[in-house]
């Protein structure tokens, strides 16, 4: 008997060869899409798991002739993503909603819908990233693009979820993922990536909390770390940590964020060397593998889609709470943001930075 696998089809180039190529090696294979909203595209801006997008994969499903499954989990979306990085915004933090997405519903949501509810053994992704184990732990390991690899954002998910994952595309890079499409003439071969927060449209943070009025953003006090209060901010969610372009600061040296304070509205600033520092610390805890199998000495952390990674001098955790010793110094990491730990390129959880 074939074994089934849903594939999360979001109606983009990447799930639509990820669920060619599982129906090429002989698997059931269904394709699931989910509508997290109701925001029509046009072409210039691709919102993730639109009316759009959900219209195309439905295109790819009928080219590929397998069943196809759209559920509406609009409301869940709102609910554990927006409503989170609306909050998070509130407290000054720079959350990353895509790794809450991946835990709460594109991942690790979906994967025991597929389970319980479409008899899926497995669900596969478009997601640029290997498996692997290690002492019979299943892990999830960076994928052979680095230019694509997409293992940060799953540093939330449960361990419990992993060996139901498939990830066709892990072993490959774009450009021959584009090719397949091409050749096969897949129906949306052409089409252009979605942004890195869906929901978002393309603004910014900022432009999306106040145009939809989510809450009050107020201007307030620019003050430099030596407590002289020098410039006016546009409102704390248009600024995060380590940024120097937009400040309208003439200042003998450039300037950078270096905090941003919600209790009194005020963004601390200060010049380069008051920005780096050797320590990070992580609350929030998620581990793949079990903190006693960990080699210590090969360790790395990313604090950001896309950072190269940067190797750990020395880690302990205490009362929940992850500390981390860098080797060297660098520019400190945003609040909010999730820290993913890798054991050389594997990843073994994350957390939190707080």
């Amino acid at each position: 008997m074939r074994k089934k696998v849903a594939v999360g089809l979001s109606g983009g180039v990447d799930s639509s060869v990820a669920a060619l190529l599982l129906k090429e090696k002989g698997y059931d294979v269904i394709g699931v899409t989910l509508k997290l909203s109701s925001i029509e595209c046009n072409t210039d801006i691709q919102i993730c798991c639109s009316p759009e997008d959900v219209k195309d994969a439905k295109k790819v499903a009928s080219f590929l002739g397998i069943e196809h499954y759209v559920v509406d989990w609009e409301e869940i979306f709102k609910e554990k993503v927006i409503k989170y990085f609306i909050e998070e915004y509130k407290k000054g933090k720079t959350p990353n909603p895509c790794s809450i997405c991946n835990r709460e519903v594109k991942t690790g949501l979906l994967a025991k819908y597929v389970k319980l509810v479409l008899g899926a053994e497995f669900l596969a992704t478009g997601h640029y990233i290997r498996k692997t184990e290690i002492d019979g732990f299943p892990l999830l390991k960076r994928g052979v693009d680095e230019k694509k690899d997409q293992s940060y954002f799953m540093a939330l998910v449960d361990r419990e979820i992993i060996p139901s994952l498939i990830f066709p595309l892990g072993d490959m890079r774009k450009e021959e993922t584009r090719k397949i499409a091409e050749r096969y003439k897949i129906p949306v071969s052409q089409k252009k990536d979605s942004f890195e927060i869906c929901f978002t449209a393309g603004k910014s943070p900022g432009e999306y909390i106040n145009e939809n009025r989510f809450f009050d953003i107020e201007k307030g006090k620019i003050v430099h770390i030596s407590g002289k209060e020098i410039g006016k901010h546009k409102g704390l969610p248009f600024y995060t940590i380590g940024q120097r372009r937009g400040l309208g600061i003439r200042w003998k040296e450039p300037l950078y964020v270096l905090d941003k304070n919600p209790e009194n509205n005020t963004l601390v600033v200060g010049e380069k060397k008051y920005l780096l520092t050797d320590e990070i610390v992580a609350s929030n805890l998620n581990f793949h593998l079990p903190f006693d199998k960990w080699d210590l000495k090969n360790l790395y952390v990313q604090g950001r889609y896309k950072q190269t990674p940067i190797k750990v001098k020395k880690l302990h955790i205490e009362n929940d709470r992850m500390h981390v010793r860098l080797e060297n110094l660098y520019p400190k990491f945003a609040q909010g943001q999730v820290l993913a730990i890798y054991q050389n390129n594997v990843l073994l959880g994350g957390g939190i930075i707080i």
